[in-house]
């Protein structure tokens, strides 16, 4: 969100939408899915922490209107985890596949 507001760019979301869904598979492909619910979790509370320390700087409050910076953090986690759904979908064929040709 930081880098949407300071440089009017969407690459930061990219970014997080790419890494995340490629933590994603590599976690359910290595049997690690723990630690995408806890990467989650972690990533939310420390967003969280850092929207809070923007809250004083006005521009930053009015930015994502008509959301609040809270309330896009909510719908930007919430939307994130739909690749990485997808991406764990993927990892699951991929083990399937490797399987199926490792017992023939």
């Amino acid at each position: 969100m930081y880098q949407d507001f300071s440089n009017r760019s969407m690459l930061g979301y990219l970014f997080m939408i790419v890494a995340t869904s490629l933590f994603a598979f590599f976690g359910k492909l290595f049997s690690n899915s723990i630690s995408l619910i806890i990467g989650n979790i972690l990533s939310v509370i420390i967003s969280f922490y850092f929207i809070s320390e923007m809250t004083g700087n006005e521009r930053w409050g009015g930015y994502f209107k008509p959301l609040t910076p809270y309330q896009l953090l909510i719908l930007i986690s919430f939307l994130n985890s739909i690749p990485q759904f997808f991406a764990l979908k993927l990892a699951n064929r991929h083990k399937k596949r490797r399987r199926k040709i490792a017992n023939l």
